[in-house]
């Protein structure tokens, strides 16, 4: 394979050139590696060394910990830090050479739920404000959701899937990404219990179980009141979840259709024209 960044295949490089286009790529990581006998100010400054001068360095390392809320702790040291707030000088420090793009390596994985959104919020603002590219690596797809436009699923080195992050969620085309997403989503564990609830137990020869996925317009529809209204067939709304991804509307129900064969039939035609994706529960279940 290759690696492409900014136009620039990095593994056709020589060292001197690669050493170069590393410049305008910075990096942060899981683990923060900071530098615990130096302030937070030197850490952010260490980069800057022998390329600018030292009003300069100090004019940049100001600007740098005011950008990620640390004005404050400019002479405080490591050990004096939360994890939230380490992450954040390591994100400083990574965005003191002005690079293009900013690589994210799994670095939220180590902070708790709150510290986690508070950093992902950050990455957005820095997205936004600096016109900053950032490469998001990780195995959480809560950050995912939070923060990202575009996403590529990888499995063993390669990549299996990629797209629009709405796009993704509600249409995944391989196994794995459905497998990320509905565990996300908690749908996993929904379907589990909705197996066990006695609707369930006692369908009747007609009745439909269905996953009903719906993003954008068809979220603000009343689909299943036009189902009886037009159709005659009873929606049992067993689970429900909405969310918003990039200010769309996506969400799932999981319900059990009644009626008359062909009203389901044809009430299920009605869900699909309106752009409604359908997954019959109980045939993926066999």
């Amino acid at each position: 394979g290759s690696v492409n960044v900014l136009g620039q295949d990095m593994l056709a490089l020589s060292p001197a050139q690669l050493r170069k286009e590393r410049k305008r790529i910075g990096m942060i990581f899981q683990h923060f590696n900071l530098m615990n006998s130096r302030t937070i100010a030197d850490n952010v400054a260490f980069p800057l060394k022998g390329i600018k001068s030292k009003q300069a360095i100090q004019k940049k390392v100001a600007e740098l910990l005011d950008l990620v809320g640390l004005t404050d702790r400019a002479n405080s040291y490591p050990a004096q830090l939360s994890g939230g707030q380490k992450q954040r000088v390591g994100i400083a420090r990574a965005l003191a050479s002005d690079p293009e793009i900013l690589i994210s390596d799994e670095a939220t994985s180590a902070l708790d739920p709150k510290t986690t959104s508070s950093i992902l919020e950050l990455l957005q603002s820095l997205n936004q404000r600096l016109g900053l590219t950032i490469v998001l690596i990780t195995h959480q797809m809560e950050a995912v959701k939070q923060i990202c436009n575009r996403v590529a699923v990888m499995d063993d080195g390669a990549i299996i899937e990629r797209g629009d992050l709405l796009q993704v969620f509600s249409n995944p085309q391989q196994q794995l990404t459905k497998d990320f997403i509905d565990t996300t989503l908690q749908l996993d564990q929904a379907i589990d219990a909705v197996m066990q609830q006695p609707t369930v137990k006692n369908l009747g020869p007609d009745d439909r179980l269905l996953r009903l996925t719906y993003v954008g317009d068809s979220a603000d529809q009343p689909l299943v009141a036009k189902l009886f209204s037009s159709y005659h067939v009873t929606a049992n709304i067993l689970f429900g979840d909405i969310q918003i991804l990039q200010d769309t509307p996506f969400g799932n129900l999981i319900v059990v259709l009644s009626g008359d064969h062909d009203e389901v039939e044809a009430g299920i035609a009605y869900l699909k024209q309106q752009d409604v994706k359908i997954e019959d529960i109980l045939k993926k279940e066999a």
